[in-house]
């Protein structure tokens, strides 16, 4: 697997940080909950084939992506999305 040095991946809450930051600036850009939803899918399935995941809560987010249907992947992209869409850090 690729290892990606940048360390929005070490911590999750920066990571969750990271991710809010662009979906707020893609609303801000007239992106559609929609189109962040189907991004947010392809670069999960990057993620999922690329990246060693490096917490405990990215190993979790794999093993259930690994599992999951394409529907299933897109729906738990879709809770993710709607987590971090307000700008907080859950």
């Amino acid at each position: 697997m690729m290892e990606m040095q940048t360390p929005v991946l070490e911590n999750f809450d920066q990571w969750k940080e990271f991710l809010s930051k662009q979906i707020s600036n893609a609303k801000s850009a007239g992106a559609s909950d929609e189109s962040i939803v189907n991004a947010a899918t392809r670069i999960g399935n990057f993620l999922a084939d690329k990246v060693d995941p490096r917490n405990r809560e990215q190993r979790l987010l794999k093993e259930l992506w690994d599992r999951g249907t394409e529907d299933e992947r897109h729906a738990l992209m879709s809770m993710t999305t709607k987590m971090l869409s307000d700008g907080k850090v859950h």
